[in-house]
C-alpha cells in the first residue's frame, strides 16, 4: 500500500512537511529582487494571479506573507499526491483550489477542471490564486493557455515569482522538485504583467514561459543552485 493512500499517514506526514518547511523558512538567508511590485499589488489587494513553476512549490508559501498580502489560494490537483500538497500547504495559510486528476482514465468521474477554473475566478475577484502552469505532471517548465485565459477572463494581473535555495533536496519526481534544507541561501524575484488588449493566447503563453523561466534562471544564480 502508499503510505500516501492512508488518510492518517497522509495527514501526518502533511504535517511534518509543514513543520519543516516553517522551519527553513526562519534558518535560510533570503535575498528579495524587484520586491516593490509585490509590495504595490499586496496594498492594493484585489485580486491576483501568482504563477511560478511546479517544482519550486515548496518555497511559494514563503513569498506570500499573509500579514500584508491579500488572501491566495493555490490550485491543486485531486490525485493523492496533490491532496498531500493541499493538506501541507493548508497548514501554512495557504488554502486549496482543487484542479482535475491528471489520470485520464478517470475523466468521467472527475470534472474538477470546470469547477476549479469557477472557482479560480471567483477567488481573484477577493485574492490571490497561485497557479503553477507545468503541474500537476508537466512536461517540465511548460505553460498552455489556461493561465493567459484566466488573466484573460478575470483581467487580473499575474504576478511571477522566481524562487530558489541552496542547499535543497531534489526529489524524484517528474520535475524534480526542491525540498529546502534550512540555514542555506534563498532567493525570491518578482515581475509582474497583464494580459494585452486583443492578445493571442498562446503568444501569450509563450512570452509569460520565457518570463517565468528568466526569473527562476536568476534566482538560481543568486543561490548558486545547479540547474537540471
Amino acid at each position: 500500500m502508499r503510505p500516501l493512500r492512508n488518510p492518517v499517514i497522509q495527514s501526518v506526514l502533511a504535517w511534518l512537511l509543514a513543520r519543516w518547511m516553517r522551519f527553513c523558512y526562519a534558518t535560510i538567508r533570503w535575498e528579495h529582487r524587484n520586491q516593490e511590485v509585490a509590495e504595490a499589488v499586496w496594498k492594493q489587494g484585489g485580486g491576483v494571479l501568482v504563477v511560478f513553476w511546479h517544482s519550486r512549490t515548496s518555497l511559494a508559501p514563503y513569498s506570500w506573507p499573509l500579514d500584508r498580502a491579500p488572501p491566495v489560494k493555490g490550485v491543486i490537483s485531486r490525485s493523492t499526491d496533490g491532496e498531500f500538497v493541499a493538506k501541507a500547504v493548508a497548514q501554512l495559510g495557504i488554502p486549496a483550489v482543487r484542479g482535475s486528476s491528471s489520470n485520464k482514465d478517470k475523466a468521467d468521474r472527475d470534472k474538477g477542471g470546470t469547477q476549479a477554473l469557477r472557482d479560480g475566478l471567483r477567488q481573484l475577484k477577493v485574492g490571490g490564486l497561485a497557479i503553477t502552469p507545468d503541474g500537476p505532471r508537466g512536461p517540465v517548465r511548460s505553460m498552455a493557455e489556461g493561465l493567459p485565459l484566466m488573466a484573460k477572463l478575470s483581467k487580473a494581473p499575474v504576478l511571477f515569482i522566481g524562487l530558489s535555495c541552496n542547499p535543497a533536496i531534489r526529489l524524484n519526481s517528474w520535475d524534480r522538485s526542491l525540498l529546502p534544507m534550512p540555514f542555506g541561501k534563498g532567493a525570491v524575484i518578482w515581475d509582474i504583467d497583464t494580459f494585452p488588449e486583443g492578445g493571442d493566447l498562446a503568444e501569450v503563453a509563450d512570452r509569460w514561459r520565457e518570463k517565468t523561466n528568466a526569473l527562476e534562471i536568476a534566482a538560481d544564480a543568486l543561490t548558486g543552485l545547479e540547474r537540471v
